[in-house]
């Protein structure tokens, strides 16, 4: 548990973890406050806005909806990586979730499934929402998956939590999807290495952080009906990533004409055509994937 950042305090972290940040309009004082407690806080949360467009989405989160005032949210990371400043204190972004995750949370223990909505989160995390469409089709471009990396582990080096104080929306509200399109703990990975090195490092090297871990190429074979592994999880998810995901619901762990037909899709993406872009991966496109160890 920890004492809520002052909006100074909260920005010096963002910048020193070398953030680009721009305040808007009087985010210093704009809050929920009035509406219940802020504090103690026991991390961050990431969203998705399904919006697009970065002065429409940061409207929309500092001043929020007819039926739900905004904040919503304390920053908003745009697709350039940059930092939208709208809120500080209590902001309508957690809403209710399960307790046994908030618990899970203050432990810094593995994360249960979010089956229960029995407590409110909006005084115990910091969120973060993302401009992205949220269909499974729209790209996470690297700047802003870095951005929510620098942000998250600016949070934690202040307040001393280690990377499994972030969670995603999706982690706490049962029905939740967000963020979609990357999967959290390859996130938490890279929040974790980035926490092992200053705050003014770079993204790789002088003790920054690491690079991420990737899944080498498991072979042509193991793409065929019937194959279930965590790797073609992630491999959905680094697909949806790019753009080229023709889930309706998946990804999954079972490998399936819409795995294939969204691999193919990042095979023409990369160039392939014909035989060529079969949607069965090879090396050469599977190592320009970069899917995360599971």
């Amino acid at each position: 548990m920890a004492t809520p950042l002052t909006a100074s305090g909260l920005l010096k972290a963002l910048r020193d973890e070398g953030l680009t940040v721009h305040e808007v309009r009087d985010w210093r004082t704009h809050n929920r406050n009035g509406k219940g407690s802020w504090g103690p806080l026991n991390g961050v949360m990431i969203h998705h806005t399904a919006t697009t467009g970065t002065d429409d989405s940061v409207a929309l989160c500092y001043e929020g909806r007819s039926d739900l005032p905004g904040p919503l949210c304390h920053g908003v990371i745009d697709k350039k990586g940059e930092i939208h400043l709208v809120g500080n204190g209590r902001a309508n972004h957690a809403g209710l979730g399960d307790g046994d995750v908030l618990r899970a949370v203050v432990r810094e223990s593995r994360l249960p499934h979010d089956n229960e909505a029995d407590t409110d989160g909006n005084p115990h995390f910091y969120g973060f929402e993302c401009i992205n469409l949220g269909d499974g089709d729209d790209p996470w471009p690297e700047a802003q998956i870095q951005a929510i990396v620098r942000a998250s582990a600016a949070l934690c080096r202040a307040h001393g939590w280690g990377e499994r104080s972030v969670i995603g929306h999706l982690e706490w509200q049962p029905g939740k999807v967000d963020p979609r399109g990357f999967p959290m703990a390859a996130l938490r990975a890279r929040i974790r290495a980035r926490l092992a090195g200053p705050a003014d490092a770079g993204e790789t090297g002088g003790g920054g952080e690491r690079p991420a871990a990737h899944e080498p190429f498991p072979g042509t074979d193991f793409f065929r009906s019937g194959t279930r592994s965590a790797i073609i999880t992630a491999m959905g998810e680094r697909l949806v990533a790019e753009g080229c995901g023709h889930y309706r619901q998946g990804p999954g762990p079972e490998w399936t004409d819409a795995d294939r037909d969204s691999y193919a899709a990042w095979q023409r993406k990369l160039g392939f055509s014909g035989d060529d872009a079969d949607g069965i991966p090879g090396k050469v496109s599977w190592d320009r994937l970069k899917v995360p160890a599971s």
